[in-house]
């Protein structure tokens, strides 16, 4: 089996949430969201390696929360970028195994499944990449200009993380230079010529971005005890 890596992206400076510390940081069920994450990935695979990528002004204010609630799942910082894309290229560029497989996840996804996580490694193993995905419930209408039509809604899918790749395929895609099409890491692989393979996500594993995402991620972690 290769090894495997998991890149957490919480550079962000959070300011959809309206909060004065960025997401990542807000308490969740008693703790930083972020510890949620890492700790979800770290019970998945103890020997995983977990790259945490954040901006620099917030690492001695990361360190002492790991102090304070005594905080043990390993994981190496990483500085992040202007953009993901360069966050998330500082990340590959200090992985030097290139047969390892290497997840990216928001850090702010706390409530992605072992299951979702198993599928996804798995998956990129064998075919390169993967990356995991729930159908859409609800209708869907096209806007373009001032007009709107309905689209059939099985033929979109709501794209989730962790996104998992070939250490190799990474390297290659994240050598092109940045473009602003570039809204997650399978559309950087993509755009280097690799055909995405797409995996059954959890439902639950939201992205937290708003007041109401959290308080049905508290809801969520109290009926996922164990989980």
């Amino acid at each position: 089996k290769s090894n495997r890596y998991m890149i957490v992206v919480a550079a962000g400076s959070g300011k959809r949430m309206g909060a004065s510390l960025p997401k990542q940081f807000l308490p969740l069920a008693g703790k930083p969201i972020l510890m949620h994450t890492l700790q979800r990935v770290c019970d998945f695979d103890a020997s995983i390696h977990i790259l945490l990528v954040l901006h620099p002004d917030y690492f001695d204010y990361w360190n002492s929360m790991v102090a304070a609630h005594q905080f043990t799942a390993p994981h190496t910082l990483i500085a992040g970028g202007a953009e993901r894309f360069h966050s998330v290229k500082a990340a590959i560029d200090s992985i030097d195994d290139t047969t390892a497989i290497v997840g990216i996840h928001d850090g702010v996804r706390p409530l992605v499944s072992s299951e979702t996580l198993a599928r996804c490694f798995a998956t990129a193993e064998h075919m390169g990449n993967a990356v995991p995905v729930v159908s859409v419930n609800d209708s869907l209408r096209k806007v373009e200009g001032k007009s709107n039509s309905a689209v059939d809604r099985s033929s979109y899918r709501i794209v989730q993380t962790p996104q998992c790749f070939q250490q190799h395929l990474l390297k290659t895609a994240f050598a092109q230079p940045y473009q602003p099409t570039f809204t997650d890491d399978a559309s950087v692989v993509e755009a280097a010529g690799q055909a995405i393979h797409l995996v059954e996500g959890n439902r639950e594993n939201i992205k937290v971005t708003s007041p109401e995402d959290l308080e049905w991620a508290a809801w969520a972690l109290s009926r996922r005890v164990g989980s």
